[in-house]
């Protein structure tokens, strides 16, 4: 299949694909829109099945970070990077300095940034290579912190439009995935008092939550079908599909995974199903802020404030998606549009 027959095509700027013999790097850079400014995207080293899911990843990470920025209301557009193969096993400080140099060729187009599978000592690599790059070490280094700081700030929107309640004490929340994000968003709400269930397929990465925050660890699929108040994936996409929106039971779905609906079409089975879903691309956009601000006169108290206005933006999604009987995923796509396309690009749909 060609990228301009996939099914997540989505009118992408760019799609460049980058080879360096010599390290083996083989990666994809997905630029999808960039109308607000440069593309800004973190870089997904991954072991996919093939080359076709490595595309289909990449078209839909770009296009939502287009609409997370926008959303956001940062002057920055959308786009994502993938490099293929299991980092445990190939990635080098080289083959870094190689994707830097792919970067590089794009003139500024694209900046790059950490994302599952690489980390602050990759962007650091990458950066004698191109200017390209945020999240070094020298700069706001790892954003997860961050990302899940916003992420509960989001949860705290949804449980106070759901729940009608600002108390997060004894909220039994199950999080799939606790690693990087995943692990600070189960000390925020730790600390705010809720009760954990947890999943990962890292048995290092559950045992570490179990033993800081009292989690409970239940099955990978077991996740689903949890009696709980919020349901939070924090893992890879496509979770919210066919086989599992009869299975939860959470009232709530705000979670920091990209791509949580495998398909547009599931936004509204969660609202048929009574369950108010927090799009992903708001609520996890606090890696982001955090990036986007990475300059000389980088301010954490600036930042910060940022962040927790993803609690505001998120109740205001609520607010209008209830007002016009709308799924929330639909009305935060529509806000985001408003603000990233372009008159010609409007009219022509």
């Amino acid at each position: 299949m060609s990228v301009f027959n996939a099914p997540d095509f989505d009118g992408h700027e760019n799609v460049v694909f980058g080879h360096d013999e010599v390290t083996g790097l083989k990666c994809i850079i997905g630029i999808h829109n960039t109308n607000r400014g440069p593309a800004l995207g973190g870089s997904r080293f991954w072991n996919y099945d093939n080359e076709q899911d490595a595309i289909t990843d990449v078209l839909r990470l770009s296009k939502g970070m287009t609409y997370k920025a926008a959303i956001t209301g940062l002057d920055l557009g959308g786009g994502k990077s993938v490099i293929i193969g299991d980092p445990k096993k190939i990635k080098t400080p080289d083959l870094m300095r190689a994707f830097g140099r792919v970067i590089d060729r794009l003139n500024g187009k694209y900046i790059t940034a950490e994302d599952v599978g690489t980390t602050v000592a990759d962007m650091d690599y990458i950066r004698e290579s191109t200017p390209h790059v945020r999240g070094k070490s020298t700069g706001t280094g790892n954003p997860s912190p961050v990302t899940a700081y916003g992420t509960f700030q989001g949860i705290k929107a949804a449980v106070k439009h759901q729940l009608k309640t600002d108390e997060l004490t004894d909220l039994r929340v199950s999080v799939q995935g606790v690693g990087n994000v995943g692990y600070y968003l189960c000390k925020y709400l730790h600390e705010a008092g809720a009760k954990l269930i947890i999943t990962d397929i890292n048995p290092e990465s559950v045992k570490r939550v179990i033993a800081e925050f009292e989690a409970t660890p239940v099955g990978l699929e077991d996740i689903y079908v949890q009696n709980v108040d919020v349901y939070a994936p924090c893992a890879l996409g496509a979770t919210i599909n066919d086989q599992t929106i009869d299975l939860i039971k959470a009232k709530i779905v705000a979670g920091a995974a990209n791509n949580q609906l495998k398909e547009e079409r599931h936004g509204q089975a969660l609202k048929d199903n009574g369950i108010l879903y927090a799009p992903d691309y708001v609520i996890n956009a606090g890696g982001l802020i955090n990036v986007a601000s990475e300059t000389p006169d980088y301010d954490p108290k600036v930042v910060n404030t940022q962040v927790e206005n993803i609690y505001n933006t998120l109740i205001e999604i609520f607010q209008r998606a209830e007002t016009e009987n709308r799924p929330t995923s639909f009305v935060a796509d529509r806000m985001a549009e408003e603000r990233f396309k372009t008159p010609v690009q409007a009219a022509a749909e």
